[in-house]
């Protein structure tokens, strides 16, 4: 069953991840905490994968107002090739038209050559013309940026 997350989901979906080989998170953003805030923000868009009391798949969606983004987007090894992860892309895409937004966008490792075989499988198109940057915000980052 594929149902908004909520908070409460927070242990089972930080299991999940926790057991997907090589899933990077970062200890502020992806913290329950941080999730509780992203949730708050975006309360209808994330969506979660349950089968028998146990998330299996989830994906961490919210949007800016003109484009969604599609954040930890994971299904567990023992569920994967069972259409869950598409039944969770259309109910994160189906929330993201509901409040407006047409356009959704996402990263993908290089080097998750699953994950990118599932996004091009499924319709979705490779940029090749942007390049994507970061930048951490932290007040050293911040005072350096400035000077």
């Amino acid at each position: 069953m594929v149902r908004t997350m909520q908070i409460t989901d927070y242990d089972g979906v930080h299991d999940l991840w926790m057991g997907i080989k090589g899933f990077a998170i970062r200890s502020v953003d992806d913290s329950r905490e941080g999730v509780e805030r992203f949730l708050r923000r975006n309360p209808t868009t994330s969506v979660v994968a349950e089968e028998d009391g146990k998330i299996v798949g989830s994906i961490l969606c919210g949007h800016d107002g003109r484009r969604g983004c599609l954040y930890h987007v994971c299904v567990a090894m023992e569920y994967r090739r069972r259409g869950i992860g598409k039944e969770m892309v259309v109910k994160a895409m189906q929330e993201l038209k509901a409040e407006h937004i047409n356009k959704v966008s996402l990263i993908a490792f290089t080097q998750n050559d699953i994950g990118n075989a599932f996004w091009n499988c499924i319709g979705w198109t490779k940029r090749e013309d942007l390049n994507y940057y970061d930048f951490t915000l932290n007040d050293a980052n911040i005072t350096a940026f400035i000077q």
